[in-house]
């Protein structure tokens, strides 16, 4: 029986070590992810989210009015994107996400406040995140106490023990706040991102591993036709598994269901097929399993963290929702959250819809390239 030898553990070090740095893939994966971990999370997570993009429908421009504004403005929690919205525009920038509050200031509202018949305020809240929400929601009504309580000069006389601004908050499509509205329908994108890519990617470099990829490069098809061949299957499982989160989203966790569910499925075919074409190019990326986990993991961090599935997206910082604008995901949540909250129709959906086709347009054609220089 061989003794311990530190001179045998030497070597055998070296040699793992020389290895590694032969695998620039793995290598870089082993750096890249920790920094991209350190990064998102110390940098684009915001449990605080500030500067959330807000439309005014103003009824009544005054002095009074303008101070109110621009006190949300100064509290950091609101950013004016829309400053004279019509109901309409801001009803629909609500249902597609682009705003996150509506203040609605009703006309006359100055001359109510100087009358004492306590004016209406209406602020309506996305609150199909409630973490986006809540500490907003607190700012505003701090602005509307400091400008009640300082009014100065000529309008001294409206200082009174009773608030002189009758403010309403209302939050829609989650009036209660309920966490699992928000989380349940965002997991259906991100059980799908995960199962997607990760099982695609093994595709190829199994095939590889296995000795079995030279029988299917001598087999006369095209790139195309393999690719297709390859996804087809999990198409079907992807819809399996569409239709289970729903069943028990909806039976378990009570989500409520305001839209079409034969939209959803449909606008489910599209981000399916975009994460399916992902995984495949990372399999002609990889040169083993190993390796290909790693690249799915490598897509699947940023995807779960600057989508707005963990952590509110319009908190992140601007480059990070650059980012996240380019992920599917993203473009994901926004759909299913607006069919399942909101009752979202087609012309909602269109704009989101049309990012994740645009991606994965630009997935196939790497993939079908890198598919062809693995033939050669």
């Amino acid at each position: 029986m061989l003794e311990f030898s530190w001179q045998r553990m030497l070597a055998v070090f070296i040699k793992e070590f020389t290895q590694m740095k032969r695998d620039r893939f793995t290598f870089g994966m082993m750096i890249g992810i920790p920094i991209i971990q350190l990064i998102l999370f110390g940098f684009a997570i915001n449990s605080d989210p500030k500067h959330l993009p807000t439309a005014i429908v103003n009824g009544d421009n005054s002095y009074i009015t303008r101070t109110i504004i621009t006190g949300l403005q100064n509290s950091s929690y609101f950013s004016i994107v829309n400053g004279n919205a019509s109901n309409d525009e801001a009803e629909k920038m609500l249902r597609t996400g682009a705003i996150q509050f509506a203040l609605f200031i009703p006309q006359r509202f100055t001359e109510k406040l100087i009358r004492h018949n306590k004016p209406e305020l209406l602020l309506e809240a996305d609150a199909t995140d409630p973490a986006a929400t809540s500490y907003a929601l607190s700012a505003i009504q701090g602005v509307i106490q400091s400008v009640s309580e300082n009014f100065s000069g000529t309008l001294s006389y409206l200082a009174s023990p009773a608030p002189p601004i009758n403010l309403i908050i209302q939050p829609k499509y989650n009036p209660e706040r309920i966490t699992q509205y928000n989380i349940v329908p965002g997991l259906l994108g991100v059980v799908l991102t995960m199962t997607m890519v990760i099982i695609t990617a093994l595709a190829i470099t199994r095939e590889r591993e296995r000795g079995t990829m030279e029988s299917l490069l001598a087999m006369p098809v095209r790139p195309l036709e393999v690719i297709m061949g390859k996804l087809i299957p999990y198409i079907v499982v992807g819809y399996v598994q569409v239709s289970i989160i729903l069943i028990i989203a909806y039976f378990v966790f009570h989500v409520p269901i305001h839209g079409s569910i034969l939209l959803l499925l449909t606008a489910c075919f599209p981000f399916i097929i975009a994460n399916l074409c992902v995984g495949l190019t990372f399999s002609t990326i990889a040169r083993n399993q190993l390796q290909a986990m790693q690249a799915s993991v490598f897509f699947f961090l940023p995807s779960i963290l600057l989508s707005g599935f963990m952590f509110p997206f319009n908190g992140m910082p601007a480059w990070a929702r650059i980012i996240g604008n380019c992920l599917p995901l993203t473009h994901f949540l926004v759909i299913v959250r607006g069919i399942l909250l909101k009752g979202n129709g087609l012309n909602e959906i269109l704009p989101s819809t049309g990012a994740i086709l645009l991606f994965f347009c630009f997935m196939l054609l790497i993939t079908v390239k890198r598919y062809r220089q693995t033939l050669d």
